[in-house]
């Protein structure tokens, strides 16, 4: 008990001190838990995928270190973190199969210009997707690709339902927003 109390100290000088911009203490924390993020990473994707979703994770911690409130430990916020980008890794995995299952079902599509535009389309998405603030990306993800509920992605991200509302209202908007030109297409 009194290790765990020391550890979360620790965390909490070494968060300190990475806020206030110090690379030192960036490298003590990713030491100390790339590792064990990577273990953990590897119960939900392939072993090089987590790796390079708890370095996003980690970069994505030091780029946001001025703005970025952790209210829980900093480890179970990175475990966390790591956990929903797998699944979101996961749900992007599993819409791409879905899509390629449904397309490979009727054979045309190889012959069909319009898989191309179809093709086109996703790639736009998914590039959208990627420039959305981290949180609303989540949140979306969650409900669109995981099909979990506001209250389940409030309880999973630890955040109210109206704050989950308003990050899907907000990405609907931006989406709509990005992909205007491709609407047509879509209609």
């Amino acid at each position: 008990m009194i290790n765990k109390d020391m550890d979360k100290e620790k965390d909490e000088i070494l968060l300190y001190r990475l806020q206030s911009g110090e690379e030192k203490a960036f490298d003590r924390l990713f030491l100390r838990y790339y590792p064990s993020l990577c273990a953990y990473a590897r119960q939900f994707v392939e072993y090089v995928d987590g790796q390079e979703i708890v370095q996003d994770v980690m970069v994505w911690l030091w780029e946001n270190r001025e703005t970025h409130v952790v209210d829980t430990s900093l480890k179970s916020y990175l475990f966390k973190a790591v956990k929903n980008r797998c699944l979101t890794l996961n749900a992007h995995y599993e819409v791409r199969q879905r899509v390629f299952d449904r397309l490979s079902a009727d054979r045309q599509w190889v012959e069909d210009p319009d898989f191309y535009v179809v093709e086109e389309l996703s790639r736009k998405i998914e590039e959208a997707l990627q420039r959305l603030p981290c949180s609303y990306r989540e949140a979306f993800e969650l409900n669109r690709f995981r099909h979990m509920t506001y209250s389940e992605i409030a309880t999973c991200l630890d955040v109210s339902s109206k704050t989950v509302d308003y990050r899907i209202q907000q990405t609907l908007k931006l989406l709509r927003a990005e992909l205007k030109d491709y609407l047509p297409l879509l209609l």
